[in-house]
């Protein structure tokens, strides 16, 4: 993949937003979470500098921005230590917000759910998280209800009423936008993260029903695993997309 140096988009970090990569080129992420004895290390945020650095040695390469996961369950306080040192490395921190009550999938939300979510249950958590990362100063991208598309994770629509769920997503999706933005934090840019096919593969449950709208997102991201151009037995997915910017992994 061809990839652009973090100047494009680091250079702006004295801003509120990150630019656009320069033509013809593509910014180039980092995601890695080291495995620890016994586990899987799913929790997805203990990557390290060393990390970041044997990755850009490795590939011959400079990474633009480091993606890691901000459970809930763990702390709903702003990680501005991680964000610190993938600050200085140069590199924008891209937070993975992950509401959620513990690390398991294919069921519903325990606690975070999209109605709680939506009632306003965590508005003072969101408001303080937002305000710090507002005081944090430089752009953070940020994305919170990744894959919705996908049954995997508890914000899809099978556990929450199914065609009635990506509605209730949107919703979800704004009140947080709409509450940081609120706060000030227009250092975050927003990505809509979905995955390349849908699961489950029904109408209701197409991607295109959990976009938020162009006002509430600055980014789309796209989730595509397997071999290039295209998975055996999956039919391939033309996208058009006007005004939002991509982020390569």
């Amino acid at each position: 993949m061809l990839a652009g140096t973090c100047g494009g988009l680091v250079n702006r970090a004295c801003g509120a937003t990150a630019g656009s990569p320069p033509a013809g080129k593509l910014y180039h992420g980092f995601f890695y979470s080291a495995p620890t004895p016994g586990s899987d290390d799913a929790n997805e945020h203990n990557v390290t500098p060393a990390d970041v650095k044997q990755f850009e040695t490795v590939l011959g390469t400079k990474t633009s921005w480091v993606y890691f996961s901000d459970n809930w369950f763990e702390s709903h306080a702003f990680p501005v230590a991680t964000c610190r040192w993938i600050r200085s490395l140069g590199k924008v921190p891209y937070v993975r917000l992950m509401l959620r009550s513990d690390l398991d999938q294919k069921h519903a939300e325990k606690e975070y759910s999209l109605t709680n979510i939506c009632a306003g249950r965590f508005d003072a958590d969101l408001r303080r998280w937002a305000s710090q990362a507002r005081d944090f100063g430089s752009p953070i991208l940020i994305d919170w209800g990744l894959e919705p598309n996908g049954q995997w994770f508890a914000w899809n629509g099978k556990w929450n009423g199914h065609s009635a769920g990506p509605a209730l997503f949107v919703a979800a999706y704004r009140h947080i936008v709409d509450l940081m933005r609120a706060e000030g934090a227009r250092n975050l840019q927003w990505i809509w993260h979905v995955n390349w096919d849908d699961d489950p593969d029904t109408e209701w449950n197409r991607l295109e029903n959990y976009f938020p709208g162009k006002d509430y997102c600055d980014w789309m991201a796209i989730s595509a695993y397997g071999r290039s151009p295209s998975i055996a037995g999956m039919s391939q997915r033309v996208f058009v997309v006007k005004s939002i910017r991509f982020i390569p992994a």
